[in-house]
């Protein structure tokens, strides 16, 4: 049994027992975090197709870790002038979430 899940913009494929890294949501480290918008939901008995999502359908997860990737460098200039370059770094922030059930 499997899902598709939508947050953060992104779509996810998840499994019970599966760690996704996801964008950051507001939970503590050892919470709970349901995701209600399920786009597809695949079971034994056949699979279910939402138009937007799946009525009734929940996946539940355990927050694992909240944290930073790694750091990119942005490097911006403009050719043939000296005067326009700029060196900036991101680190994206993520949110580790180990899924337990999948429910319908």
């Amino acid at each position: 049994m499997y899902a598709v899940i939508e947050t953060g913009g992104k779509q996810y494929r998840v499994a019970p027992g599966d760690t996704i890294r996801i964008e950051k949501i507001d939970s503590p480290e050892g919470g709970e975090v349901e995701f209600l918008n399920v786009l597809m939901l695949v079971a034994d008995d056949g699979i279910a197709v939402g138009a937007p999502s799946v009525e009734g359908a929940t996946v539940k997860g355990k927050v694992v870790e909240q944290g930073r990737d790694k750091k990119i460098v942005v490097f911006k200039y403009k050719n043939k002038s000296r005067q326009s370059r700029r060196t900036q770094g991101h680190r994206q922030p993520f949110t580790s979430v180990r899924i337990e059930t999948i429910l319908f």
